[in-house]
């Protein structure tokens, strides 16, 4: 019934990758911003799609966090009331 795919994710593994992605996104910002009379709209419209996915998978990690916090929360008052 139960079937596994033989892969784990652990919260510290999914931070750093979330920091070398935002970091990554940094860095290109930074090269449009210091060569920015060889900026083109594509390289703009890149960087804000990018900044749009930082942002994206940071309220999911966040909102991730939040369900697991809950489900501990009530983990713990379910065992208060037993």
């Amino acid at each position: 019934m139960g079937e596994t795919w033989g892969a784990t994710l652990s919260f510290s593994t999914l931070i750093n990758k979330y920091i070398k992605l935002q970091s990554s996104v940094l860095s290109g910002v930074r090269a449009v911003a210091s060569s920015i009379s060889h900026a083109t709209p594509g390289k703009f419209l890149l960087l804000q799609f990018q900044m749009s996915q930082v942002t994206q998978i940071g309220d999911s990690i966040s909102n991730l966090i939040s369900q697991v916090q809950s489900v501990i929360n009530n983990a713990v008052r379910n065992q208060k009331s037993s």
